[in-house]
């Protein structure tokens, strides 16, 4: 008998499994897959060549759980990955699969330009893709591919960590899941248990896909200029917490994460109270997650505060021996820590955001 996965990411250890049995041997692959890797690097051009001095950077990645201004969600989330290797995304191509219920003029207009439109606020192109009609969807699923270029010596590598380096977090948590949540699960929200989510906070929790926004591609670049960055991370699906499990496990090193230092704005913790969410396991694009040398820490900081980009130290990268925890030592790479002591950072198998998808998907049954 089948027993068939929940609503999320294909776990990472099946994932890993996966990635093994099919790596790829092409020698010009640069940074191939991997858990933790969410773009590739490619080299092409031969010795000699102008195009032998840049890399090319890629990156596909799809739009599930938003279906109100997808095609800006899905630019930016698959330029965002292309950012985090150092890279310009330069070029997008898209599939667009629609809903044979409801897809019209105005649908298929719209979410073009959405695409075209944060394209050019991105600097990219888009350069293809595919369009149809499909059978058995509800809503409409943009997947996207955004292609950028980097110089070889300007690539910022995932498994890049070093003990030693501190760890940055811009923004904030959950910037994404506050706002598809605020946005897409009205029918969740607007039950009689949710009183103390007013008009006013829903709304903020709404711009949110705007102010802060979900874009890290220009704190990946006021970063880079400002020091020495030896890894970058888009937290997305899982939130912070699978982000910060994904930088370590690429790296092979050990996290130490002051839990009072993590970033997170108050309508998100008033969401997540509300509707009984774990912020670190929200969806959470729009935060930059860093590994920098320390002692550029400082002036990197600084250079994302002069951006107008918030910022906070959050932690450190250790060996993972050095953990100050036993039980982290021999079962954990990732540890949070306050006055209280410390303990193992939850793993979440499923972005908490899923859990409100099912509840939704339950109600619409019962209704139905």
């Amino acid at each position: 008998m089948r027993n068939p996965y929940p609503l999320g990411k294909l776990s990472a250890e099946h994932l890993a499994r996966l990635l093994t049995r099919h790596a790829p041997s092409d020698p010009r692959i640069i940074l191939g897959p991997g858990v933790g890797r969410d773009a590739a690097v490619i080299s092409f051009g031969v010795p000699a060549s102008p195009e032998a001095g840049r890399y090319l950077v890629a990156k596909t990645d799809p739009i599930t759980f938003a279906s109100d201004e997808i095609g800006w969600y899905a630019a930016h989330v698959n330029a965002n990955d292309v950012a985090c290797t150092g890279a310009e995304p330069r070029w997008f191509l898209a599939t667009l699969l629609l809903p044979e219920s409801n897809t019209d003029a105005e649908l298929v207009d719209g979410i073009f330009d959405q695409i075209a439109g944060t394209c050019c606020e991105l600097g990219a192109e888009l350069v293809g893709g595919h369009t149809e009609i499909t059978h058995g969807l509800d809503r409409p699923i943009v997947v996207g591919c955004m292609l950028g270029e980097v110089a070889p010596e300007r690539l910022v590598r995932p498994d890049g960590a070093r003990p030693g380096d501190a760890l940055l977090l811009t923004k904030g948590i959950a910037v994404e899941g506050t706002a598809i949540i605020a946005r897409e699960r009205a029918d969740i929200l607007s039950g009689s248990g949710l009183a103390g989510l007013n008009g006013s906070l829903l709304e903020r929790c709404r711009g949110f896909l705007y102010d802060p926004g979900i874009s890290v591609v220009r704190d990946a670049a006021v970063a880079t200029a400002a020091g020495d960055v030896h890894a970058m991370h888009d937290p997305t699906e899982g939130g912070l917490a699978t982000g910060l499990w994904e930088l370590a496990e690429a790296a092979g090193v050990g996290l130490e994460v002051d839990e009072d230092a993590i970033p997170i704005f108050p309508e998100t913790k008033s969401l997540c109270a509300q509707v009984g969410m774990n912020p670190l396991g929200l969806i959470a694009s729009g935060a930059l997650l860093l590994a920098v040398a320390p002692e550029d820490a400082a002036s990197i900081l600084t250079a994302l505060e002069k951006a107008s980009i918030a910022a906070a130290q959050i932690g450190r990268v250790v060996e993972q021996e050095n953990l100050q925890s036993s039980a982290a030592r021999s079962r954990r790479r990732v540890v949070l820590r306050n006055e209280a002591g410390s303990w193992p950072l939850p793993r979440f198998e499923r972005d908490e955001i899923a859990r409100l998808f099912d509840q939704s998907q339950q109600n619409r049954h019962k209704a139905g």
